[in-house]
């Protein structure tokens, strides 16, 4: 028996004053309406309605029972109204991963105006520039930089594209010389970035070539004997800066730097792969409103905000 169903059913026999009402009211038969209220009166072993062919009239025990009946049903609707507005509010609290140096760099301002706008959210950012499991740790959605994912059940939305400059310092340039081709690269102090999917740079050109001459296909050039490896992306702007090698930075890390002469780029027409800019989240049929904001927010900030950090 579905109790809460049969309690509708009770409280609008009562309602409407009889069966035949109710019953047009409901959309069933009289018999069937009928039917259900003997049902509820065998499982409550008790007569609630005392029934005529002219007439019918709530007992003492059918009275307490129609007052419990609006109680709990009033307090079930108010619960089902409240939890639907709150699965369609902005609110509660939004447990977000990102790499270090790119929210810093970049999300900090947004995420401060994203919070204006909905001042019942509460913000929890872990910066990691780690690949972490977003379920095992409770996170509601990840920001990460890659240039692919790998499959996944997560769900990913690829919010911008973010270009990857070879970079270093004038001062290294002008005891070390500037290369000319990829393979001059070989003979320099390279500085890469640990947690990179390959060990070197990826460029989408070929590296042989001693003119450079973009082609479709992505080369990997790795590094022989010693080279250095940070893993994280604003150190190894700084070891560059200091002029400790040559190095691939993320433009929005390496513009700034470049602009103010801190930095000059290397080989411009050889293209580094790039990496693009994910929201990944669990799969839910149901998409909190939080983390439906959060990205709709961010796809719409983020390619402005690069230029800008740039």
């Amino acid at each position: 028996m579905d109790t809460f169903n049969v309690m509708r059913t009770f409280r609008r026999i009562v309602e409407l004053g009889g069966l035949a009402k109710a019953a047009e009211d409901l959309g069933i038969s009289a018999a069937g309406l009928s039917k259900q209220l003997r049902t509820l009166e065998a499982h409550l072993d008790t007569v609630l309605i005392q029934r005529t062919t002219r007439s019918m009239s709530l007992t003492e025990t059918g009275r307490s029972y129609y007052a419990e009946c609006c109680r709990i049903l009033d307090e079930l609707d108010a619960l089902e109204r409240s939890v639907k507005q709150q699965s369609q509010r902005v609110a509660g609290t939004l447990r977000v991963n990102a790499p270090l140096s790119f929210a810093l760099s970049v999300l900090s301002p947004l995420i401060t105006d994203f919070l204006r706008q909905y001042p019942d959210l509460k913000l929890e950012l872990v910066m990691e520039d780690r690949i972490v499991d977003a379920v095992a740790h409770g996170f509601d959605m990840s920001v990460r930089l890659r240039s692919s994912l790998d499959d996944s059940t997560l769900i990913a939305r690829r919010l911008a594209t973010l270009e990857q400059k070879l970079c270093a310092a004038p001062v290294y340039l002008k005891q070390h010389g500037e290369p000319q081709t990829l393979q001059d690269l070989r003979a320099h102090q390279m500085i890469s970035y640990s947690l990179a999917h390959t060990q070197g740079i990826v460029f989408d050109s070929d590296f042989e070539n001693s003119t450079p001459s973009p082609l479709q296909s992505h080369t990997a050039l790795l590094f022989a004997g010693e080279h250095s490896q940070v893993n994280n992306s604003l150190m190894l702007r700084d070891f560059l800066i200091a002029g400790l090698g040559i190095g691939a930075l993320p433009s929005f890390l390496a513009d700034p730097a470049i602009a103010n002469g801190q930095l000059q780029r290397i080989l411009p027409d050889f293209v580094n792969e790039p990496r693009h800019i994910y929201a990944v989240y669990p799969t839910n049929r149901h998409l909190q409103p939080k983390v439906k904001a959060f990205v709709d927010y961010l796809a719409e900030r983020l390619p402005a905000a690069m230029s800008t950090a740039s």
